[in-house]
């Protein structure tokens, strides 16, 4: 399985990106899809997750709100609409995928990655 994220660039706070993730191989519809940020000196965190069913969202406190995750079985791609974007938002966003289907929230919980992709926010 291969995980290949997009999407990322440079915006003014304030402004809006929509990341997605390419999940090539295995069967999409048989994992929960999460993703996670690393901001420069900083681990890992946690961001949003959304279940295999799709019926449930999951937020880290600080993006609930102004992020929204996806998922389109038929393109087998998981999103992130971010929008109302702040500096504390910058890192490399990383989304991943897990058979499992609880503790989303959890890093270790999840068995592919992608590459990462950089989000820059800026004046």
């Amino acid at each position: 399985v291969q995980l290949q994220a997009s999407g990322g660039g440079l915006v003014q706070p304030g402004g809006s990106l929509k990341l997605s993730c390419a999940v090539i191989g295995g069967t999409f519809v048989n994992y929960a899809a999460g993703w996670f940020r690393q901001a420069s000196g900083k681990e890992r965190e946690f961001v949003a997750a959304i279940p295999r069913s799709g019926s449930a969202r999951y937020y880290e406190d600080t993006v609930e709100g102004r992020f929204t995750i996806s998922r389109d079985n038929a393109q087998s791609t998981v999103n992130l609409q971010m929008s109302r974007l702040e500096i504390g938002d910058t890192a490399v966003y990383y989304c991943g995928v897990t058979s499992g289907w609880y503790g989303l929230h959890r890093e270790e919980v999840y068995e592919y990655w992608g590459q990462g992709t950089q989000v820059t926010v800026s004046s």
